[in-house]
């Protein structure tokens, strides 16, 4: 017999324990919500041993839709080594690495193909998650890949940290205006379900976050305040002596993110690649996230000593890197068309400005002089 919290797709520990402690402290911000949702020690979704990502997970990234995408990030990697001058040690730091899918592809291509490159390579995975650490693991043991694990970033990276669809699972403040004023959404629980409560902010963080910006969102709008990205790219910036920060992830810069005519935000979640507006539904059984800020991030690692090189679209980022290789024709005598086009269609996802194609990547380094990243630039000869 199920009791008042349960229902078929949501933790009914996890409500509890949501419900409990707004009953002891009152309502909470969303942002401590979207934390226990997707992070609680026991019950939170990043925790939980269920599929996530993949075909037969919540969603996909791109190290699932195709392994031309860690390709052609190993073939950026490389470059960024030329550009440092081929250091004996090269590392590479990647925060959040998913399924290890990504390290997997970008290690079998330095093997095969730039093996002076794969012999300077460190690479290390930064891991909160056991469940994926485990998972990682177990794809990487399958390559006999030398990789390290930590659940913090290492200090004095001379290479690439790397971030892939990672800034925009971090829990969020939500904001609205209303008659001119900045509130916070919190959640309160009504005795069946939770609701929004609408208050003032509650860390002036929020007010100054905005003040930097110098613009607010419209009046009547929702929005999403990612107070923990920009603090994470200051850590980066800080943890590379270095080399390159390269990331990637669904966002705008700030005026578009925060445009009067974006009303509802940019909260989504999935389950079973079914997108939805509603955080509540599905307790600890879907991903929630939120398009990131890259003004704000852009402006937290040149705080903290990054040199911005340029921020462009993962189908500008993949094409100027050579990726329109993957969808030429087969050579004549050598036609293998099931082949061709499945490869043909996983380089499209990649590249599809509705959906993963319209991913930003920011590129940022420190201590290396007038880099040339293809990447960004495109072929020099171009």
């Amino acid at each position: 017999m199920r009791t008042e919290f349960e229902t078929a797709t949501e933790n009914a520990a996890l409500k509890k324990a949501i419900v409990a402690r707004i009953q002891s402290q009152g309502p909470i911000p969303f942002r401590d919500f979207m934390d226990a949702a997707l992070y609680h020690p026991q019950h939170g979704y990043y925790r939980s041993r269920r599929e996530k990502m993949g075909r037969e997970g919540d969603y996909l990234t791109s190290p699932e839709v195709s392994a031309a995408f860690g390709v052609i990030l190993a073939r950026q990697l490389h470059e960024m080594w030329l550009a440092m001058g081929r250091p004996l040690r090269f590392d590479i730091v990647e925060a959040g690495a998913g399924t290890g899918l990504l390290c997997r592809d970008i290690l079998r291509w330095t093997r095969d193909h730039a093996p002076d490159f794969h012999s300077a390579l460190a690479y290390a995975i930064v891991e909160v998650s056991e469940p994926l650490m485990e998972r990682q693991r177990d794809v990487l043991a399958e390559e006999g890949c030398d990789v390290r694990w930590s659940a913090e970033l290492p200090d004095g990276i001379e290479g690439c940290l790397l971030s892939n669809e990672l800034l925009d699972s971090f829990p969020v403040h939500a904001v609205c205006v209303r008659g001119g004023e900045l509130t916070e959404v919190f959640v309160d629980w009504d005795g069946s379900r939770f609701v929004d409560e609408l208050r003032p902010p509650s860390t002036p963080e929020i007010e100054r976050y905005f003040g930097r910006l110098g613009l607010r969102p419209g009046e009547g709008c929702r929005a999403e305040v990612n107070l923990e990205a920009p603090e994470w790219m200051r850590n980066a910036g800080r943890s590379l002596r270095r080399g390159f920060v390269l990331t990637l992830d669904y966002g705008y810069e700030a005026e578009e993110l925060y445009a009067p005519w974006r009303t509802d935000g940019t909260l989504l979640c999935f389950y079973r690649h079914n997108p939805s507006a509603d955080p509540y539904a599905r307790l600890g059984r879907q991903d929630i996230t939120s398009h990131v800020d890259f003004t704000t991030l852009r402006r937290a690692g040149e705080e903290a000593g990054l040199q911005t090189l340029g921020l462009v679209s993962q189908s500008e980022f993949l094409t100027n890197l050579g990726i329109a290789e993957a969808l030429a024709p087969p050579a004549e005598g050598n036609v293998n068309l099931e082949e061709y086009y499945a490869r043909r269609r996983t380089v499209s996802e990649l590249l599809d400005p509705a959906a993963l194609g319209r991913i930003r990547v920011l590129l940022q380094t420190k201590a290396v002089e007038a880099p040339h990243l293809t990447g960004l630039e495109g072929p020099q000869n171009a």
